[in-house]
């Protein structure tokens, strides 16, 4: 039974195809990685599983249970989290007391006291290397740290499926290093993720299937060296220059 099972999905934005009968499982364990094109539908889809709108047609089921009009806290509980591309944390708390917002909202069985709450923070900001600062005003944070926090806030709601929507965009070589081993650790912990990025050496690093979508629609799925190998998708998104560099 797939953890997550998303069904000719479609969701139309006037007269846009954001999302055209998209179709794809996520197994437990699974990291997958989705690109395409900027206005493919990648965030659409991010979207449409954890609750932010609906999808027109189609089904989205958590394992046995269809969610597809299930609001984005429950889906939550059910332990769905997610990042945005936009970090946009509580500028007058701490980066322990934002994390904590996590682990209070998104438990499973009811909040929890403050007390365990901030606990769960500084265990999660331990795992993403924020450890050291979690006492500091948010508004202290480099762009590469928010956007670690923005990880941390959906740890903390312990998740068994992380959404994560490009949290290496605007970092350096090394910073993208250090949130490669991020990731790695999140998995090694028993989160399945799913994530969008743009970044190729993240898609070849940490995932297990690359799925691949164009006007909305999904041009190829796979194991991600075969992918990014595949001639619709060098002429769809990675470009010549890509291939030449590849030597494919």
């Amino acid at each position: 039974m797939s953890l997550l099972a998303v069904r000719n999905v479609s969701k139309r934005f006037g007269g846009v195809n954001a999302l055209a009968d998209v179709t794809f499982a996520v197994e437990p364990g699974d990291v997958l990685g989705i690109i395409g094109p900027n206005g493919a539908g990648k965030t659409t889809l991010l979207n449409c599983v954890s609750g932010v709108v609906h999808p027109d047609t189609g089904d989205l089921r958590w394992e046995e249970t269809s969610i597809s009009r299930v609001p984005p806290y429950r889906r939550a509980r059910l332990g769905i989290g997610r990042t945005f591309q936009i970090v946009r944390p509580f500028p007058s708390m701490t980066v322990r007391e934002n994390t904590a917002m996590g682990a209070l909202f998104g438990q499973p069985s009811g909040r929890l006291q403050p007390a365990a709450a901030i606990k769960q923070a500084d265990e999660v900001l331990e795992l993403v290397g924020l450890g050291e600062k979690r006492d500091y005003p948010v508004l202290r944070l480099t762009v590469p740290d928010r956007k670690r926090l923005e990880v941390a806030r959906a740890l903390a709601m312990r998740p068994r499926l992380l959404l994560l929507d490009e949290v290496m965009a605007g970092l350096n070589a090394v910073e993208v290093e250090q949130a490669l081993e991020m990731i790695r650790r999140v998995r090694a912990g028993g989160i399945t993720i799913v994530l969008i990025e743009h970044v190729m050496k993240v898609i070849v690093g940490v995932c297990t299937r690359a799925l691949v979508l164009n006007f909305g629609r999904t041009l190829v799925e796979g194991p991600p060296a075969e992918v990014l190998r595949d001639r619709r998708v060098i002429e769809a998104y990675l470009g010549e220059r890509y291939a030449r560099d590849q030597g494919t």
